[in-house]
């Protein structure tokens, strides 16, 4: 069992956790008091040396891990040649290739088009900014404890209060919150849309709702999977009441499902789709996609950013596209069941593991108690995981690069954990 010590690094005597204690805003918290050194595949390394089995994958940017070799090669050739100058001075090459690569790729038959941004946030806010444009409608339906990022728009459409909003407003106005389906808690997708009927009679009308904004898979949320009837549903009134239907994709996206995208499971194409997290390998890269005259609606200088789609995470992203192929796919999925099954067999050995549930490799166990205790024992023997939910859900966002032997060590520590931990709660 490796020890866990919370002084890692130092500097003049000053360790790393004094400084940053010293230096850095209380808000942005931790989840893990170690300081990483290096990391490869699905391995991390501490200051100290430790090794630590990463269930965490960068909060799910890391799909196709840590320090690819064909990712950093990419990297270091894109940044000899050309670092910065803003897309919208002067067009460079890999920009328009990872927006042909995403029109190529996204679900759905219809023609699209891409603008490329640099965080998840900037790409939900900008696909709400295009579907106000194309509809000139105000309002927006977002879902209860979906998660859109943490600027003021985007915090205002997240159905999660804490700890994001805080006393952060007062948020944007025509932002209305439906139930999200979530069987676990007797929320079923017929009393969801009845509820959304109900927002749509009493609240807003829908020729005033420009956009609805979904996560297929809930992320911070809890990793709840939508019905497919649900998202089916939203689809059909999305087109019969003229409203732009956004599938915020950033989590979902880029292998972890067990597609490229979790819309091609469900067998729908939305109108716009948010990316983030593993499109750029690591680098900060985001995007939105979607049908091309919806796209096309604001004029020009209505959409862009200084670091907006940055030619060294687009060569990053190319590269990605390069290595995220059907094998690669494939082996997302095997990923996907080697850690449902693990999961599952423990739901039957701890009565407090109360639900197993996810998309491909994006699977999650919610707990009546223990979550925790069980993140901290677990890092105790190396390996890395975070909660979700309200903090009672243990989430799983490994690299899909990891070996079967490593995974299977990183879940036999997990089984371990929670042993320890159900024994002292």
């Amino acid at each position: 069992m490796r020890v866990r010590e919370n002084t890692v690094g130092s500097v003049s005597g000053t360790s790393l956790a004094e400084r940053r204690s010293q230096n850095v805003a209380r808000g942005v918290a931790t989840a893990h008091p170690i300081a990483v050194a290096r990391a490869h595949g699905a391995t991390m390394w501490d200051a100290e040396g430790r090794s630590y089995i990463d269930f965490i994958g960068g909060i799910g940017t890391l799909n196709a891990g840590h320090t690819h070799p064909r990712v950093v090669a990419a990297i270091a050739a894109q940044a000899a040649l050309l670092t910065h100058t803003c897309f919208q001075v002067a067009t460079y090459e890999p920009y328009v290739r990872v927006a042909e690569e995403l029109n190529r790729r996204a679900p759905g038959s219809s023609p699209k088009k891409t603008l490329l941004l640099s965080t998840g946030a900037e790409a939900t806010e900008n696909a709400v900014k295009i579907a106000r444009e194309y509809t000139r409608r105000p309002a927006v339906i977002a879902f209860t404890h979906g998660y859109h990022g943490r600027t003021l728009l985007a915090l205002s459409m997240t159905g999660k209060n804490d700890p994001y909003k805080q006393h952060f407003g007062p948020f944007c106005s025509e932002v209305y919150h439906a139930p999200f389906p979530y069987e676990h808690h007797g929320l079923t997708t017929e009393r969801a849309l009845a509820a959304l009927d109900e927002i749509f009679s009493s609240v807003v009308s829908p020729d005033r709702v420009a956009a609805m904004i979904v996560e297929p898979v809930l992320g911070e949320g809890g990793f709840v999977p939508a019905p497919p009837a649900f998202l089916r549903e939203l689809r059909r009134i999305a087109d019969e009441r003229g409203i732009v239907l956004i599938a915020d994709e950033i989590q979902t996206g880029f292998g972890r499902t067990g597609t490229l995208f979790a819309c091609e499971q469900y067998g729908i194409e939305p109108d716009l789709m948010t990316v983030a997290k593993s499109i750029g390998g690591g680098l900060p890269l985001a995007g939105v996609v979607g049908k091309a005259e919806i796209m096309d609606a604001p004029a020009p200088g209505g959409l862009g950013g200084t670091f907006a789609g940055n030619p060294i995470a687009c060569a990053a992203a190319i590269e990605i596209f390069e290595i995220m192929d059907d094998a690669f796919l494939e082996r997302a999925r095997a990923v996907g069941k080697r850690i449902e099954s693990a999961l599952r067999a423990m739901r039957d050995e701890f009565p407090a593991i109360e639900d197993v549930r996810g998309l491909g490799a994006m699977q999650a166990m919610e707990l009546s108690k223990g979550a925790p205790e069980i993140v901290e024992a677990a890092r105790d023997r190396g390996l890395l995981l975070l909660l979700a939910g309200k903090r009672d859900v243990i989430r799983i966002l490994v690299p899909l690069v990891i070996e079967d032997e490593q995974l299977d060590e990183g879940l036999s520590i997990l089984r371990a954990s929670a042993r320890e931990a159900f024994n002292n709660v």
